[in-house]
């Protein structure tokens, strides 16, 4: 395991160092005093005393000369043993997260900052969670790139750190907690499905859910942390638990959480009014545009006009229960969805992306007089871009064995795609590039 090396040299050792030179001049300088004493007996008393005046005017230039250039070549190096072939050179830097305990006393945090700082690790921010037995200090650091996690561990524990908890950070992590908040409350006002991700993206890895409301009127439970879940008051009622097992919560994640839930509540419903024209291969024109709760009348009179099998190929149940559906799916709490109106404002196909825990549906309902014009394919790539931006890393779609639409439709991702059979259902799960997938060139936007 690699071993750190402070950085600066110990001050005691260069005490030493200082001591042992001065000795050395001061033993040359009276060499020197005897020396020309010496000299100048001979001069005064001797035959040859100009000569060797001379002489040693020579031997006095020579031996400046010398010593400037010894001065020179060694003012700069490090005091102690010289490094080992390349153990000198810098490796490339890695972007480390850690998050360690520490007690509540003066100096603690201190500790910690100067064992890091004699290892070579920069600090580049540092917040501070304080809790009733102590405080939890969390770090981006930039460390050597043969620096392990461990070596870290170590170093902090040994300056009084304990419970420590390291992660690998990338450029995203530079940004400061204040400048991060702000973002993502502004993705949450203009965006009420951002919520969701908002939370994803401020407790990095984390399981969210939504539970809604009890249909019988039991209230929702209160609002509460435990070390490793925390569960919220849904403004459009019922609950959001997030739960991270890999790192505890502390109390200040939970008021941050909290503030980004009271802003959602107090702006109530909304989305982005941005619409996209499709013109389809006939000439016609359709507008894709996002859905909500508004929309719900207009979705059931769709659902009047799709056939049987087209209800049970997308929600694989009894027909008549389709209604009861909706309502979820229209709600930005749970995800994404998308409608699609004719010139004439009648809606003619519905598209879903539900955030389901950690994983990603998509689902597709196009009305039967409206299939097989590319509408599909069309929402299909919509979906995955949303799910791209919101660094998700794959969807998947459930339908019926038998639907080779769907199945097609999918393929045409261009994604790498993984196919699970089971009792007549289908799961095609896609595994989604950073690039995303591009559109069709006849889409054009208008806001």
């Amino acid at each position: 395991m690699p071993q750190l090396t402070p950085s600066n040299p110990r001050p005691s050792r260069a005490h030493r160092h200082h001591w042992r030179r001065d000795l050395v001049e001061l033993a040359a300088l009276f060499t020197a005093v005897a020396a020309a004493d010496l000299v100048a007996d001979v001069v005064v008393h001797g035959p040859e005393g100009p000569v060797l005046l001379a002489a040693s005017a020579v031997a006095l230039l020579a031996t400046a000369g010398f010593h400037t250039w010894w001065a020179r070549r060694h003012s700069h190096a490090p005091p102690g043993p010289a490094p080992a072939d390349g153990a000198g050179e810098p490796g490339p830097a890695t972007l480390w997260r850690l998050r360690t305990t520490v007690r509540d006393t003066p100096g603690s945090l201190g500790a910690v900052c100067m064992a890091l700082a004699d290892a070579g690790v920069d600090i580049l921010t540092l917040q501070t969670h304080p809790l009733a037995d102590g405080t939890v200090d969390e770090f981006l650091l930039r460390a050597p790139g043969s620096v392990p996690a461990l070596a870290l561990s170590q170093v902090v524990g040994a300056a009084g750190g304990r419970d420590t908890w390291t992660e690998r950070a990338d450029a995203h992590d530079l940004v400061d907690t204040p400048t991060r908040m702000l973002t993502l409350a502004t993705r949450t006002a203009l965006d009420a499905a951002e919520l969701p991700l908002a939370l994803r993206q401020l407790f990095g890895r984390c399981t969210i859910r939504s539970v809604p409301a009890a249909k019988d009127g039991t209230p929702a439970p209160e609002e509460s942390l435990t070390e490793t879940v925390m569960t919220l008051r849904d403004p459009s009622g019922g609950t959001i638990t997030v739960e991270r097992a890999y790192l505890p919560f502390t109390p200040t994640e939970f008021a941050r959480a909290r503030a980004l839930v009271e802003l959602d509540s107090r702006l109530g419903v909304r989305m982005p009014a941005s619409k996209d024209v499709l013109t389809l291969p006939e000439g016609n024109e359709i507008t894709i545009r996002r859905a909500g709760p508004e929309d719900l009348p207009a979705a059931r009179a769709m659902h009047d006009r799709c056939s049987p099998a087209t209800l049970a190929q997308r929600y694989h149940g009894p027909v008549p229960d389709a209604d009861r559906y909706l309502k979820h799916l229209l709600s930005p709490r749970f995800g994404r969805t998308l409608a699609v109106e004719t010139a004439s404002g009648r809606l003619v196909a519905l598209a879903h992306l539900l955030w389901d825990g950690d994983e990603n549906e998509v689902a597709l309902l196009v009305e039967d007089d409206w299939q097989r014009r590319g509408i599909g394919a069309q929402l299909l790539r919509t979906l995955v871009g949303h799910a791209v931006e919101a660094g998700r890393g794959s969807v998947y779609a459930v339908t019926q064995a038998n639907n080779t639409g769907m199945v097609a439709t999918m393929r045409d991702l261009g994604l790498p795609l993984d196919y699970q059979v089971e009792d007549g259902t289908l799961v095609i799960t896609a595994t989604l590039a950073p690039s995303g997938v591009p559109s069709p060139p006849k889409v054009t936007s208008r806001n």
